[in-house]
């Protein structure tokens, strides 16, 4: 039994290492999106597509990997280092494809595409590791996905890479390495759990599943804030610093307090949500971090322009809470959902979540101008707020009882 927990905790360990490394390549265009937007000739409104056109390839990736039934034929330690590399390798060539605009976007989609088979492959991998303690594991796991998706602002931020061009060459060599990771240190568990394979008859057995739909519509409102968030928080920080550093200083500050609010306090919000979870359940869990993350975005636009370390200090806490509930939707619906539609029942909850994702990025983007900053966030507590609601909603249902043994 010893033997067994030390072999999970390495493997979990590893897992997440790859995990931080593959992932730097979701922003890793994004981190630069202002010098991209100088270099593409992009407009205002055309900018947030660096990130959603990502975004919108991860859902095609998820959809087609789950309708081929891929993750079911192939080790999912196959799957992580093929889909590693060739995101990497996308990545790469979009570095040299950035004056034709279509060609470029059609690159930045087909990294989203490939990025679908690490995370929700390694979510998979690592549940089938852990019957128990699952809260931590995959909380631990999202934590890896949130300081890998902030490490290029890292990056950026201390000028280690030297020009754009470096700093996407450097996410592509962690992918990389990430893909070397996982042939050489991801080992299968000692009982594999088989997960069932997705199918489109049974999406509407899910839809017609009030407990799975009150949980996918609680998902839904914390991937509309989750992603946007993500996206705008660099730029916002930027410019309610502007009167108060230098401007090289200004930049440096941005971008490593960027890399605090999303990839360190994440970091915290996932494991600590985790441990939380499994302590006193997944909607109670769920409903106290999207109230507090909700009202942070609703609060942080009144500090725009304030004292930096006011500003900060507000958005360190929205990017512990914005996080901090992800894990346990997914978890939710391995617990809700019969045997016979969990994996059906996962990436329709996936694939509706990250389109949401799209619309919240690029609404953002439309309305700063509009309303300023002070305002703007304020739409994305929306979704906390319909998230609450609905999993308010499970909580009361008598099937929740199936959830974090039977604490709902």
């Amino acid at each position: 039994m010893e033997n067994i927990k030390k072999e999970q905790n390495s493997v979990l360990i590893w897992v997440t290492i790859a995990e931080v490394l593959a992932m730097s390549l979701w922003f890793s265009a994004s981190a630069v999106s202002g010098t991209l937007a100088g270099v593409m000739d992009l407009t205002g409104n055309e900018t947030p597509l660096i990130t959603s056109s990502v975004q919108i390839g991860f859902v095609v990736g998820a959809i087609l990997s789950a309708t081929l039934g891929l993750q079911d034929r192939f080790n999912p330690r196959t799957i992580f280092s093929l889909s590693a590399g060739l995101a990497s390798t996308f990545n790469v060539i979009f570095v040299f494809s950035v004056h034709l605009i279509i060609l470029a976007f059609i690159l930045r989609f087909l990294t989203g595409v490939f990025l679908a088979g690490i995370y929700p492959v390694a979510v998979q991998f690592i549940s089938s590791w852990f019957p128990q303690r699952r809260g931590f594991a995959i909380g631990l796991l999202i934590g890896g996905l949130t300081l890998g998706s902030a490490l290029p602002e890292f990056v950026e931020g201390l000028s280690l890479a030297g020009s754009w061009q470096s700093l996407i060459f450097a996410s592509s060599g962690l992918a990389f390495f990430a893909a070397i990771i996982s042939v050489f240190r991801f080992h299968d568990p000692p009982v594999k759990n088989q997960r069932p394979a997705f199918s489109w008859k049974h999406i509407s057995r899910v839809i017609r599943n009030k407990s799975l739909m009150y949980d996918n519509i609680g998902y839904f409102g914390h991937m509309w804030e989750l992603y946007a968030m993500w996206t705008w928080i660099p730029t916002f920080l930027y410019l309610s610093w502007e009167s108060y550093f230098t401007t090289s200083n200004l930049f440096v500050y941005s971008t490593i307090g960027s890399f605090v609010v999303i990839g360190l306090a994440g970091l915290i919000g996932s494991i600590t949500g985790g441990v939380l979870a499994d302590r006193i359940g997944r909607t109670a869990e769920t409903i106290l971090s999207m109230s507090i993350s909700g009202l942070c975005s609703v609060i942080v636009g009144f500090t725009f322009g304030q004292l930096p370390i006011v500003t900060f200090a507000l958005a360190f806490v929205w990017g512990i809470t914005v996080i901090s509930d992800s894990a346990q939707f997914s978890t939710a619906v391995t617990e809700l959902s019969p045997p016979t539609f969990t994996g059906s029942a996962l990436t329709f909850q996936m694939a509706v979540g990250f389109l949401i994702t799209v619309g919240s990025i690029d609404l953002i983007g439309y309305i700063v101008p509009i309303v300023g900053w002070k305002y703007a966030f304020s739409l994305l507590s929306l979704g906390p707020l319909i998230g609450v609601i609905s999993m308010y909603r499970l909580r009361k249902r008598p099937d929740a009882g199936l959830m974090a043994n039977g604490m709902r």
